[in-house]
């Protein structure tokens, strides 16, 4: 049985979204995917350049545009300024803790109901939460 990221289910998965599999946009789709952290692109880079010691951050930067742009991770902003990402596309909140800034994932079981919503076509739906987590809140 594959582990989630293995080498072979996300070079096909990139190919069947059009990207061509280099070994840094593996490694990147790989890292988000085992990854319950947010990370941002500064600490992808430090992540991979351990493994891939040529790497640049403006290659991290390319690729995780690249990925927004071809839906498979998620770009998230909360308070507007800095961009994390998420590899997982399931349908989902964030909280994100005021002190220590690390951000969860968070079940929430709501579900918007479109239909009830007549302004227009929506293109995304974000929904976070800002408090301070029960690490900090101690």
């Amino acid at each position: 049985m594959n582990k989630k990221g293995e080498n072979t289910e996300v070079k096909e998965y990139l190919t069947k979204h059009g990207i061509k599999p280099t070994l840094i946009r593996v490694k990147t789709l790989e890292y988000l995917w085992n990854t319950k952290e947010h990370p941002d692109a500064e600490t992808i880079y430090n992540e991979l350049s351990k493994l891939i010691p040529t790497l640049s951050i403006t290659s991290v930067y390319n690729t995780l545009n690249l990925f927004v742009k071809k839906g498979i991770i998620l770009e998230i902003k909360i308070e507007g300024f800095q961009s994390r990402y998420d590899g997982c596309l399931d349908r989902h909140a964030h909280f994100k803790c005021i002190k220590c800034g690390k951000l969860f994932d968070l079940d929430l079981n709501c579900r918007l109901d479109v239909s009830l919503i007549n302004v227009g076509k929506i293109i995304e739906e974000h929904i976070y939460i800002i408090g301070i987590c029960k690490d900090c809140y101690k």
